[in-house]
């Protein structure tokens, strides 16, 4: 009994000294200072673990299909890159600035985890719910599944393109230039486009 209640007492007083220190305002939580390597493994297990169960019911679709990495190069552009960063491009303001630092997509080891089925998963989860006090967004919240799936389609393949490929495959095209149309102001019956009176 005099073991039980030590255990008890210990217990007590770890969360009573946890919640002092809390609340006492001496932990800083600035981004420009790092954890102590502890804590930062305890935060980073966390993460992964979560992240790791989350994910694990969702299907996950070909994501080696052409037109996959083709579509999510334009919302990997707009959404990811200045954090994530893109070929030929080292840093950026943002990804800098955040701690913990942002993965970068273009570097070939950080993104062979994404390649197996479970990886895939969790970072589908990821863009879908984003990750607390990290700054990545929830995505889901204004995305439906196959823009992110094709986001993940294209972080798969990110290594392996040149800035120009990359630049060709993030361009995104205005329909509004494509799908031109004159209102009946102009004659288009010749070419050289004469106004009608």
């Amino acid at each position: 009994m005099k073991f039980l209640l030590g255990i008890l007492f210990a217990v007590f007083v770890a969360i009573v000294g946890v919640f002092a220190v809390v609340t006492s305002g001496v932990i800083n939580i600035g981004a420009d200072q790092a954890h102590s390597p502890l804590v930062y493994k305890f935060l980073e297990t966390a993460r992964t673990r979560s992240i790791a169960n989350a994910s694990k019911g969702i299907i996950v679709p070909n994501l080696a299909k052409v037109d996959m990495i083709s579509t999510g190069g334009a919302d990997y552009k707009d959404m990811c890159a200045g954090c994530h960063l893109s070929p030929g491009v080292e840093s950026t303001d943002f990804s800098e600035s955040l701690y913990p630092k942002p993965p970068n997509f273009t570097n070939a080891d950080v993104v062979k985890r994404y390649q197996t089925k479970a990886g895939a998963q969790q970072g589908f989860w990821a863009i879908k719910h984003g990750i607390m006090a990290s700054g990545m967004p929830a995505w889901g919240a204004s995305h439906d599944d196959d823009r992110m799936w094709a986001m993940m389609a294209f972080i798969r393949s990110l290594p392996e393109l040149n800035e120009a490929q990359y630049t060709m495959l993030t361009t995104r095209i205005d329909t509004d230039i494509m799908d031109m149309s004159f209102d009946g102001d102009m004659d288009m019956s010749d070419d050289s486009f004469e106004m009608q009176h």
